[in-house]
């Protein structure tokens, strides 16, 4: 996953651009990069690294403009060039500058169609270049010297019938405004706000509602999926339903995992998902062992604490901080390579003796992916005395690879992926396991304002929102992990394949 973010200010926009990122710097600790708008001029800045410390205070300066976007990443599919590091930027027409969060499925039919139908080139291995490249295709076929609302629209439109996948963007348009959108499925997260200054309404696009509140937004709401929202220079605010088939299947895990607990989405509160996940893996643990032994409930820091209390109190167990997390360490789930996630997790957290020594301890973590950090975990537990250790996983097995922007692509890395829980518990270290049932997790999750008709579950299964999935693809994606290429590789191989026919 990534974070976007983008403003329409009545200032400079640079420090809460900057805001905006921090919050989101959970969602990825590759790289950052800023693109601002001032007088027809671009002023772009992005680097790899934490948003601190992509920018300093001489690059802010130069940053100027009451308009620009934002963006965090981390790699898809493990890559972390600094050449991918967005936003990107394309001079024609009017010099648009695009952030994405998400994957495309179709990239490599598009990577054909940009070089052989609309004459543009690519010079990434990202997919956010193709849709950049697409949109600004659509846009430029308006052929307009200045263009309105509805020409923003129709490119919108023009997107969602050619890309497929997962993808929530914000577009900057050069002396013109801003656009956002969101994919007909709503896989991804996006939302709108506004705020009142001295100078007028500014406006705000986010990833995450909790970027808006920090800098002081209100909510307006989310996008809704195919939906397209456009915020002129001058800010005047235009929304559009740019798809002619659209539903609500927003990505799941985004509640487990990847978002903030602050977060509402789509009308749900992370914050509530979660407790309700912990209610419901406690009553799941009481139908199937209900003279259970355990002592003490210590979650696994950060994420699954959540779920963790509500849990404990559910069960009437005494609920424990068991790890001190070290929060100078990154995420180990969004770190690019298998090496770096082993080596982080006893620099991450360090066990309090006087928690486990003696205890049956259930340790609670929001999922099992890799399978490697839980497993050095339960032994961390284990060295500091704990009886019996028992694992319980706020989210069912992830069994299947995602394809729409999070870096877990192939099923031979799942650790359940063709195993039964017990084998998973045996491969891990526990006592016993625990997973939460999918129905229970789509019950915990759907309880918003918004009428959700399914979730994105693929990771659990193996449906495919988009419909375009299917063996093969999956297959081509782990060739290309395997051969140390991000997916995008297919871009590669298509141009030159053309330039060689």
């Amino acid at each position: 996953m990534c974070g976007i973010v983008g403003i329409v200010g009545k200032s400079n926009v640079n420090q809460a651009l900057y805001d905006g990122l921090t919050v989101l710097q959970h969602r990825g600790q590759d790289a950052a990069g800023i693109v601002t708008s001032h007088q027809g001029r671009l002023f772009l800045r992005k680097d790899n690294g934490l948003v601190r410390d992509v920018f300093q205070q001489r690059h802010m300066q130069r940053l100027v403009g009451h308009m620009g976007i934002g963006h965090v990443r981390y790699p898809t599919a493990g890559s972390s060039s600094s050449a991918e590091a967005q936003p990107f930027y394309v001079n024609s027409p009017y010099g648009i500058t695009l952030a994405h969060n998400g994957n495309l499925t179709n990239v490599e039919q598009l990577a054909k169609e940009i070089y052989q139908s609309d004459l543009r080139h690519v010079n990434t291995n990202s997919d956010s270049e193709v849709l950049l490249n697409v949109f600004a295709h659509e846009l430029a076929q308006r052929g307009r010297l200045q263009p309105t609302e509805e020409d923003v629209f129709a490119a919108v439109s023009d997107v969602h019938k050619r890309c497929k996948g997962g993808y929530a963007v914000v577009a900057m348009i050069t002396g013109y405004g801003i656009v956002g959108f969101r994919d007909p499925h709503g896989i991804r997260p996006i939302v709108f706000g506004q705020r009142h200054t001295d100078e007028g309404v500014e406006y705000m696009i986010a990833s995450e509602s909790v970027s808006l509140d920090v800098l002081g937004f209100t909510m307006i709401r989310d996008l809704a999926p195919g939906e397209a929202v456009y915020i002129t220079e001058d800010g005047k605010l235009h929304t559009r339903q740019c798809a002619e088939n659209f539903e609500y299947s927003p990505c799941i895990f985004e509640h487990v995992y990847l978002a903030r607990p602050d977060s509402i989405m789509d009308g749900v509160s992370v914050y509530k998902a979660r407790l309700r996940m912990g209610e419901k893996l406690a009553e799941k643990i009481l139908r199937e062992r209900p003279e259970h032994d355990i002592d003490v409930v210590i979650p696994i820091p950060d994420t699954s604490r959540t779920a963790a209390l509500e849990l404990a109190n559910h069960l009437g167990v005494k609920f424990r901080e068991g790890f001190v997390k070290n929060r100078y360490i990154g995420r180990t789930f969004i770190m690019p390579g298998q090496a770096a996630r082993k080596k982080s997790v006893r620099q991450k957290l360090n066990a309090i003796e006087l928690e486990f020594r003696g205890k049956n301890v259930m340790l609670v973590d929001d999922s099992i992916v890799r399978g490697t950090t839980c497993k050095q975990i339960i032994q961390m537990a284990r060295e500091a005395g704990a009886k019996n250790v028992y694992f319980c996983s706020a989210a069912p097995a992830v069994r299947y690879p995602n394809v729409y922007g999070i870096d877990m692509p192939s099923a031979h890395e799942l650790i359940a992926h063709n195993r039964t829980t017990e084998q998973v518990a045996e491969l891990i270290g526990a006592d016993w396991l625990i997973y939460q049932d999918l129905e229970d997790l789509v019950d915990a999750v759907g309880g918003g304002k918004i009428k959700i008709g399914k979730f994105d579950c693929a990771v659990f299964d193996g449906k495919y929102v988009t419909g375009d999935v299917d063996e093969a693809y999956l297959a081509k994606i782990e060739r290309a992990r395997n051969d140390s290429s991000m997916s995008m590789s297919m871009v590669n191989s298509a141009i030159i394949d053309l330039h060689n026919n």
